[in-house]
């Protein structure tokens, strides 16, 4: 999967890392014993953080918001932005707070960031990946990203723009279809057994939104391609 495709999927995992609905059991990272901050996601020593001042990357040291909701408030307007790690070294990190909530839950201030950043793999290009790959498919991106499960943080959506055979360590030709497929952010980071060299990157789905994100290439075993799509 190459890195515009992980952004995809990634950035609405950010999305999602609002306090209050984990609190109120109302998200994926809500446990049955409660937060599920501290569980670790994968053994990789992945660790997915925005930060105001990342190279090439920066967004501004304090907070503008245009409204108030979950993790945000207009109360908030001028308070200094900080490096915050959703996933560090593996395990779930930080949520979003505005401080009004972070007061309600006894817990730390922490702002939404305006980029999005996964370290902790190795130097690997995609074509590297590749030629280490007996068989597999080769992803070009995602789009039409819709959300099934919000316990769960299922998402459905579709490929685009070509998926590639893999035989042998080469591409071998283009896959007839797109597909659909059916698949949580968390299980990216869950099941990824093989990460490349991270890299600035455009997301397809939310690049009208979301801008300032470096990724790398991840290797995902078992990606669901639930059917298949009529679309190119």
């Amino acid at each position: 999967m190459p890195p515009s495709a992980v952004s995809d999927l990634l950035i609405y995992l950010a999305w999602s890392m609002e306090g209050r609905p984990a609190q109120e059991g109302r998200s994926a990272l809500a446990g049955p014993d409660g937060l599920r901050v501290g569980e670790r996601l994968t053994d990789l020593p992945l660790t997915m953080a925005s930060d105001p001042a990342a190279p090439g990357l920066e967004y501004g040291p304090f907070v503008t918001a245009t409204r108030s909701g979950e993790g945000v408030s207009v109360f908030d307007n001028g308070v200094p932005t900080r490096r915050a790690e959703w996933v560090d070294r593996g395990v779930l990190g930080e949520l979003v707070y505005s401080r009004a909530e972070a007061a309600e839950f006894g817990t730390t201030f922490t702002p939404s960031g305006h980029n999005l950043v996964l370290t902790g793999g190795s130097q690997a290009s995609i074509s590297d990946m590749v030629a280490r790959t007996e068989r597999g498919v080769l992803l070009t991106c995602l789009w039409y990203i819709r959300e099934v499960d919000p316990t769960t943080l299922l998402l459905t959506g579709l490929t685009r723009d070509g998926v590639y055979l893999v035989e042998g360590g080469e591409v071998v030709g283009e896959v007839d279809h797109n597909f659909r497929f059916n698949y949580s952010p968390l299980d990216v980071l869950r099941r990824t057994t093989e990460v490349g060299a991270t890299e600035q990157t455009l997301p397809r789905e939310w690049k009208d939104w979301f801008t300032r994100v470096a990724m790398p290439p991840v290797r995902v075993p078992e990606f669901n391609m639930s059917s298949v799509s009529l679309g190119r």
